[in-house]
């Protein structure tokens, strides 16, 4: 069970460790930086950290003392290109290990829906040409930003050349030959904002968020747009589940390691309100694939609360009892049974964009 967690916000990287006495707020980094997100590479404890400072651009920097001094390291980009529609990153929304034996193997999804891979830890980016000549690309919309952007990347554990990326907007797409060519992956999916002759097409599809269970790498969830998808099949097919009595929209999902028909949702009334129904802040579990789901919200705020949670500020730990959560008022809280309670961290944080165990 880990006892150290990781919180990116928008003024921040903020460490807590679990001591006798409870969690407690155990360092600081890049204050008043807004931090995109955060990796631990667990193959040698390196960390990594995306910074995006405005008009001073985006940053990579890495740490591997567990974040008491960090280094500036490279940042994907393109090829030098002329003229107005040139392409270039805007920040790194999310980095993930390569499942390659060595350290220093990444994946990094940017806005505007670019995937580069990394050898060295950071050093130099190569852009994923394969997905990015993609023909649908041309399709893909913006969703939370003007561009797309990639969120989420899974590799399977059983062969890292099977890698998978969610876009926001613009679908669901699968590798098999760790990289080369990509296909669709959102056959069940239904996007409710196109005209319906277009509703089934993968690169309309919004994916908020995507998982994917690391003992049973063919299982994925997804907090999609439109609603909540399982597949069972390894993305040959996705079904939809109904979590009543909550609601279908949200940006955040966390699936068990060990149980695949376990995950957890924070729920919310999408579009131009995307708060809790009701001023109501609780988190969604399901325990059966998504036949059934409880409604938890012990520890968590008992007055009127219009917390909203981002796709990555839900975490789990290796074990799936240690769960961590946080919101965009600044509110933080570890759960150490499955998500049946939670206590709120010893501090009030800036809005918190992603929470990672170390």
């Amino acid at each position: 069970m880990s006892d150290h967690l990781m919180i990116s916000t928008r003024k921040g990287i903020f460490f807590f460790d679990r001591r006798a006495g409870g969690w407690q707020l155990a360092g600081e980094a890049f204050l008043g930086s807004p931090i995109v997100n955060m990796l631990k590479d667990k193959r040698d404890g390196t960390l990594y950290a995306s910074l995006n400072l405005g008009h001073f651009g985006a940053k990579l920097h890495r740490s591997t003392d567990g974040g008491k001094s960090w280094e500036e390291i490279g940042m994907p980009a393109f090829a030098e290109q002329e003229g107005e529609d040139a392409p270039s990153v805007g920040h790194v929304w999310i980095m993930e290990t390569d499942g390659g034996a060595s350290a220093g193997g990444l994946w990094a999804g940017t806005t505007p829906g670019a995937l580069f891979h990394s050898s060295d830890g950071g050093q130099s980016w190569t852009l994923n040409e394969g997905l990015w000549s993609h023909p649908t690309r041309e399709k893909w919309m913006g969703g939370g930003y003007d561009k797309p952007g990639i969120h989420s990347i899974c590799v399977d554990p059983r062969n890292a050349d099977h890698v998978s990326v969610g876009v926001s907007v613009g679908g669901v797409w699968r590798s098999t030959d760790g990289g080369r060519t990509w296909d669709g992956a959102t056959r069940g999916m239904k996007a409710s904002y196109v005209p319906p002759e277009m509703a089934e097409q993968p690169e309309v599809q919004d994916p908020h968020r995507m998982v994917q269970c690391p003992a049973d790498p063919d299982a994925f969830w997804i907090q999609h747009h439109c609603g909540i998808f399982r597949s069972g099949d390894g993305l040959q097919s996705w079904s939809t589940i109904t979590p009543e009595p909550c609601s279908d929209f949200g940006f955040a999902v966390a699936v068990h390691p060990k149980d695949p028909l376990t995950a957890w949702f924070v729920p919310a009334v999408k579009d131009e309100f995307r708060f809790p129904k009701d001023g109501r802040f609780i988190v969604s579990r399901t325990r059966d694939g998504g036949q059934s789901f409880e409604v938890i919200g012990r520890g968590l705020p008992e007055e009127t609360s219009y917390d909203l949670v981002y796709r990555h500020g839900l975490a789990v730990d290796e074990t799936g009892d240690r769960l961590a959560m946080g919101s965009t008022t600044g509110g933080a809280w570890v759960s150490e049974d499955g998500g049946m309670s939670w206590a709120a961290l010893p501090a009030r944080l800036p809005p918190v964009y992603a929470v990672g165990f170390m």
